[in-house]
């Protein structure tokens, strides 16, 4: 199978006049190598492509890496990239420097004399914002399980419940239908907790009148999702219904505002200017989206600060809020998939208030 990714890299270090380049992270690595394993490193050029890892995964490497020549180092990593560029005739070695230490870089620096170092940090992150055919099924299938859990928690959720019981069952259940594993540390946030956006479970007992908001979402196959809903345990105040119904406008109004050509500042500022006009800007910190992949988090942003253009094939999220301190918070966030001639969005949970 011939390896694109590998393909528009060296394209990518060609344009940067660079001879190679060394990938360290984790992510970028396997994005590129198809690795499903980690601590292993590769250096590209435009001739050769050398997977270096160590004998705990050179089998893994041989059966899931395609146009690499796997080698296996059994002394220091930085002698052995040393021995490589060398062989390899690399003057200007690209390096991630997002990821390399400082440690590392003065190790590499020292060893590789004669080589120029340069850094080619959001590279391969830019690579990664339009996703292939095979990754949208992948995140699509970590989406529906997602969904799956929303319907399964509606039922097991009671008052007087923690927020940790409630958080270890969303994951056992994800897990049980297919996840390899949370996407993130599930947010579960209930009463005036919901106000916090990043409020992790505690032992806290939600309670009748308690906003819940369950933010969350699971990798399937190396790909991630993320969706947030927030229900009312008992019935809704209508003060509580008030917040809610800004935030579900916020939230339609990002999607009707995504589509191919524009910033993501754009979509940000459209769902913005519902929740300012309601007098609650303040109450909204963050950005409204970012994209999502193989890590939970990554380019392009829909935020004040956002321009990249939003192209086909890049999945994102539109997750407006309100939170409000000693009262609590809404956010309502959907995963969405950019199309030629707009969005689709994957996640399928009703976003209309549950009262339960």
């Amino acid at each position: 199978m011939s390896n694109l990714r590998l393909k528009k890299f060296r394209d990518c270090l060609k344009n940067k006049g660079l001879d190679g380049a060394l990938v360290y992270s984790d992510t970028n690595r396997n994005y590129l190598s198809r690795f499903k394993g980690d601590e292993s490193y590769i250096i590209v050029t435009q001739n050769n492509a050398i997977f270096i890892t160590d004998s705990r995964y050179v089998e893994q490497a041989k059966g899931e890496v395609d146009e690499f020549e796997v080698r296996e180092y059994d002394k220091n990593i930085v002698d052995y990239i040393k021995e490589t560029v060398n062989s390899l005739n690399i003057k200007t070695l690209g390096f991630e420097e997002d990821f390399v230490t400082y440690k590392v870089y003065s190790e590499l620096k020292k060893a590789l004399e004669g080589v120029t170092l340069s850094g080619i940090g959001g590279t391969i992150e830019k690579l990664r914002q339009i996703k292939e055919d095979s990754e949208i099924k992948y995140i699509e299938k970590a989406a529906e399980i997602a969904d799956k859990a929303f319907i399964h928690m509606l039922e097991f959720i009671k008052p007087g419940m923690t927020e940790k019981k409630i958080g270890l069952e969303l994951e056992f259940f994800m897990r049980l239908n297919g996840a390899q594993k949370l996407s993130f540390n599930s947010i579960v946030a209930s009463g005036k907790r919901s106000c916090l956006p990043h409020g992790t479970a505690t032992s806290k007992r939600v309670e009748n009148g308690d906003f819940l908001t369950l933010d969350y979402g699971c990798v399937y196959n190396g790909y991630c999702s993320d969706m947030t809903r927030t229900i009312v345990i008992g019935e809704a105040s209508e003060k509580q219904k008030e917040i809610y119904s800004i935030v579900l406008e916020a939230n339609k109004t990002g999607l009707k505002a995504i589509k191919p050509g524009i910033a993501g500042y754009e979509a940000d500022k459209a769902a913005r200017d519902v929740i300012e006009k309601h007098g609650y800007g303040q109450y909204f910190g963050h950005s409204l989206g970012h994209g999502v992949g193989m890590d939970i988090h990554e380019l392009p942003r829909l935020s004040k600060k956002g321009f990249e253009i939003l192209r086909p094939g890049m999945v994102v999220t539109d997750e407006p809020g309100i939170y409000i301190p000693d009262f609590g918070g809404v956010r309502i966030e959907d995963l969405v998939l950019v199309t030629d001639d707009g969005l689709k969005v994957l996640s399928k949970s009703n976003k209309e208030l549950i009262q339960l």
